[in-house]
């Protein structure tokens, strides 16, 4: 994804939520690839694609900052986003028995997302997310809504949805130097990336201003430019 692509994403996915911006990247990463076909991915496969495209725009080494529970001093967290990729561990339909109750199921991806996006809480988002999800129910033999399952089978439902697809939800395993109280923390992807694809996208705009400013170039003429030209010559207009 070249300097206008990413611009064009991050400006495409401005008062969107996350599961759009996700898919604004993925798009201008891949533009041959339909809307509708990337919005059906799985949401590790979406992550893993986001993953590569970071490594791609960016490098592979993501650093951020995790706060500790135990006595709340600040962590610098550095991961390689190599070691982040987890494959799916099953197809794209699955099987839950419980207590009665027979599922098939699929793995959620972005249309579920942005459908739970909608709603009014974290409660209400997992049961639209579950019942989106299932496929077919029975209690005793007989259909049944998943709008009628209980709580605790929309909770197993979600426990199986994660042990599924590991990559949809990334949980590092973090120790604080200071306490070392050890905790778990949830990396969200899609909005690690986008975060730094705006960074980035402030800071090319930033370059755009300064040269445009110095030698009147438009703004493509600027991003037309490699990287490595482009800080010669902002290191001659700094001068």
């Amino acid at each position: 994804m070249n300097a206008a692509a990413l611009l064009a994403a991050w400006e495409e996915g401005q008062g969107q939520g996350p599961a759009h911006r996700a898919l604004s990247l993925l798009a201008a990463a891949d533009p041959e690839a339909g809307w509708e076909e990337l919005a059906a991915l799985p949401l590790g496969e979406r992550d893993r694609r986001l993953l590569d495209l970071r490594q791609a725009a960016l490098g592979g080494r993501l650093d951020g900052v995790a706060r500790c529970p135990g006595c709340g001093e600040t962590l610098d967290v550095a991961l390689d986003s190599r070691s982040l990729r987890v494959e799916a561990v099953a197809g794209p339909e699955l099987a839950l028995s419980r207590a009665g109750l027979e599922l098939r199921f699929r793995l959620p991806d972005s249309r579920d997302l942005l459908a739970a996006e909608a709603c009014a809480g974290v409660a209400e988002a997992r049961r639209t997310l579950a019942e989106r999800c299932v496929v077919e129910a029975w209690r005793g033999g007989a259909p049944v809504a998943a709008a009628a399952l209980a709580d605790e089978e929309v909770a197993a439902l979600a426990d199986a949805l994660a042990a599924a697809d590991p990559g949809a939800e990334l949980l590092l395993e973090l120790s604080c130097p200071v306490c070392a109280h050890g905790w778990s923390a949830i990396l969200d992807v899609a909005s690690f990336v986008w975060s730094e694809v705006e960074a980035e996208a402030l800071r090319l705009l930033g370059e755009v201003h300064v040269l445009a400013r110095a030698y009147g170039w438009r703004e493509g003429d600027v991003l037309a430019l490699s990287p490595r030209r482009r800080r010669l010559y902002l290191g001659m207009v700094a001068g």
